[in-house]
């Protein structure tokens, strides 16, 4: 799945909101996330990360958790890039909890919009195996209302952000 959206805010602040960091604000404004760890720092850019979600799509998807190989870097044009793709890892078992997702190759892009310094694009992909056994139909459900959620939320913190 990709999304595109445009923010009202500079690279900065919105990079702010969603960067892939232990205490980070992604887990209070996401609703996908319920919580987020870094399992190994491996480089500056480079660790090792837990997600948690809460359950969805009324608590037809039970709780998930992803552990990933998080990237970050930020290129000379001040646009700033998460990748991430799944990893096992000896520090993260499966917990009885929550399913174990997979996330293939997926990413968010936050690029600046030449000549509006207070407005960013946000690029992403998601290319997600929620794991269990949820039907095809149920999946596709899900997806585009969480990404157009993903979004929406976004928006609202980062004007919080702004205050």
């Amino acid at each position: 799945y990709r999304g595109d959206g445009s923010m009202p805010a500079s690279p900065a602040d919105v990079w702010e909101c969603i960067k892939p960091v232990a205490g980070g604000l992604r887990a209070e404004w996401d609703k996908n996330v319920k919580d987020f760890e870094v399992v190994e720092v491996i480089t500056e850019n480079i660790s090792i990360c837990r997600t948690t979600t809460p359950s969805a799509f009324a608590k037809i998807i039970s709780p998930r958790e992803f552990v990933d190989m998080v990237v970050t870097k930020q290129y000379e044009d001040g646009t700033m890039l998460s990748a991430a793709t799944h990893v096992e890892h000896e520090l993260c078992p499966p917990q009885a909890n929550f399913v174990r997702g997979f996330n293939y190759p997926c990413g968010c892009f936050c690029i600046p919009v030449p000549g509006e310094s207070n407005k960013t694009q946000v690029l992403t992909f998601f290319q997600t195996d929620l794991g269990g056994y949820l039907p095809q139909t149920v999946v596709e459900s899900f997806f585009p209302d969480n990404i157009a959620g993903f979004y929406s939320n976004l928006k609202r913190a980062v004007k919080t952000l702004k205050l």
